[in-house]
């Protein structure tokens, strides 16, 4: 068994902000936008309720609030698919690995918390579709299956597109997010988000962790039950 860690959701790179934590340790998830004009998507921020009942553009600058929304990964059917250099990482995945989602949070009207990187979302892996190796009938009754999943949505053209499904009971969007990074200084002096030192020790992985090439991967059966104690799937 295995896990490997991925960064998604706003960022100030795509969007020029980071999604919303709440006094409480609650959050949004908000993707990123949707850079395919030819999406069947029509989420946009301003017309989708968030968790806490807002609109998700409560949260978000003036001037982005109609974009439409890549949702990747989705909660509801529970996939996330890239057709980019990531695909070779989830193509290593098998069934019953973890896929663990961690997004950029900023505090939302408190001083409790801090910006950083937080996991905010796991899938236990059901399984992994590879599109370069499906029939276009095996193409076509994926399409139907995994509609909700963003790529899905773009168009037919699904070269390199690998496809994760997570177990539905297996699977969650967390309640509570949960602060994996701390700020580190480059040799220039500017900040980056790297693992904190008690993340370090607990799940065995370090370095910068400001974007998801290369993967943080945990492998240890030590680091691993320390990620599940992390994520509640098991019990303390």
């Amino acid at each position: 068994m295995k896990a490997i860690l991925l960064r998604v959701g706003i960022d100030k790179g795509t969007d020029g902000t980071l999604a919303p934590i709440f006094h409480d340790g609650s959050f949004e998830y908000i993707p990123i936008s949707e850079g395919d004009q030819q999406s069947k998507e029509d989420r946009t921020y301003k017309n989708t309720v968030g968790r806490a009942g807002k609109p998700l553009s409560t949260y978000l600058p003036g001037g982005i609030e109609n974009r439409t929304m890549h949702f990747d990964p989705e909660f509801e059917t529970f996939t996330y698919g890239d057709p980019t250099s990531k695909r070779n990482y989830l193509l290593k995945l098998r069934e019953e690995d973890m896929l663990v989602f961690y997004a950029g949070l900023s505090p939302f009207q408190n001083d409790k918390h801090k910006i950083g990187l937080y996991i905010i979302g796991y899938f236990t892996v059901k399984n992994v579709l590879d599109f370069n190796q499906l029939s276009q009938k095996e193409i076509e009754r994926y399409h139907q299956l995994y509609p909700n999943n963003a790529h899905i949505k773009r168009s037919y053209d699904t070269e390199d597109l690998v496809i994760v499904v997570g177990d539905k009971i297996r699977s969650k969007l967390l309640n509570k997010a949960v602060l994996i990074s701390q700020p580190e200084y480059d040799k220039r002096g500017r900040t980056y988000h790297a693992v904190s030192s008690m993340m370090e020790e607990l799940l065995g992985i370090s370095g910068s962790i400001q974007r998801s090439i290369p993967p943080r991967v945990i492998t240890e059966e030590h680091n691993l039950k320390n990620l599940q104690h992390i994520l509640g799937m098991l019990s303390l």
